[in-house]
């Protein structure tokens, strides 16, 4: 089954159909590469969903506790380099609750280091982590 259909709606920008699920998606080009960032580039969304990966595979190895996983947030900063253009770091802190058991912070941020999306960016792609288990 097609995974997605994107049209290039001009002006740089393009909207993404999820083929299940009908959401859509626009992108727009950086202002710092020609376009006016009035929402998220591509690479911003390859960055991002470093972040949206790690969080849905924590909270699938995190099983019964998954609902303690409510509320976690990622922030997330993309570094771009030149010759060629192209995202060269992803810098992300991940908030997680205070409340979860200790014992268990260390697979869950296994898990998420070794989700789909990080396995799948080209080793060259710095992938800084920090995780703050200080969530109230």
């Amino acid at each position: 089954m097609m995974t997605s259909k994107v049209v290039y709606t001009g002006g740089l920008r393009c909207e993404s159909t999820h083929t299940r699920s009908q959401q859509v998606i626009h992108t727009d080009a950086p202002p710092d590469n020609h376009g006016r960032g009035e929402a998220f580039s591509p690479t911003d969304l390859l960055s991002t969903s470093l972040a949206n990966c790690m969080l849905t595979i924590m909270g699938i190895a995190a099983g019964e506790n998954e609902k303690l996983l409510k509320g976690a947030f990622a922030e997330v900063t993309k570094v771009m380099a030149s010759g060629p253009r192209r995202v060269s770091e992803i810098h992300l802190k991940v908030y997680l609750p205070a409340q979860y058991p200790e014992s268990d912070r260390l697979r869950l941020e296994q898990a998420g280091l070794n989700c789909p999306v990080a396995k799948s960016l080209h080793p060259d792609i710095v992938q800084d982590i920090e995780f703050y288990w200080t969530l109230e």
